[in-house]
């Protein structure tokens, strides 16, 4: 939960990264606040657990989680009756982020790498056939 006297320091991301314009000073708030950035990797033959742990170096070992796209923004995008202006434009952002990756990649998928301190990964195929997105983080105790 955010903290009405927490300051947060969101970094501003470059306007040539992909999805820059929906990503500035966009948050995902879990156990903390962690700013969501582009994500650009290698070619890839497919989107999938695999080539995640493949192209972010991430040890055999470590548990990925693979989610539906759709059913993990259902989450971040639904305004509830308690919101105030302040969460229903994070909603709102949020919306607009999955329109945007769903429309410019193919076959979108969120992975969750890790346990208790979580990589999430936001991607998908892009026109050059690149495994592309939004990565964040998540700390869940």
């Amino acid at each position: 939960m955010t903290k009405k006297n927490k300051k947060i320091s969101v970094p501003t991301i470059p306007k040539t990264e992909p999805f820059a314009s929906l990503l500035n000073g966009l948050i995902y708030i879990s156990e903390t606040d962690a700013e969501i950035v582009p994500f650009t990797g290698d070619n890839a033959p497919a989107v999938s657990s695999d080539e995640i742990r493949r192209q972010t170096g991430t040890p055999a070992d470590v548990a990925i989680e693979t989610i539906d796209a759709r059913q993990f923004f259902d989450r971040l995008t639904q305004i509830k009756d308690w919101f105030g202006d302040a969460e229903k434009k994070r909603a709102g952002r949020f919306a607009e982020l999955r329109n945007e990756l769903m429309a410019k990649l193919k076959d979108v998928k969120v992975f969750r790498v890790g346990e208790i301190r979580i990589d999430i990964y936001i991607v998908g195929i892009d026109a050059g056939g690149r495994l592309a997105g939004v990565k964040t983080k998540a700390v869940e105790t």
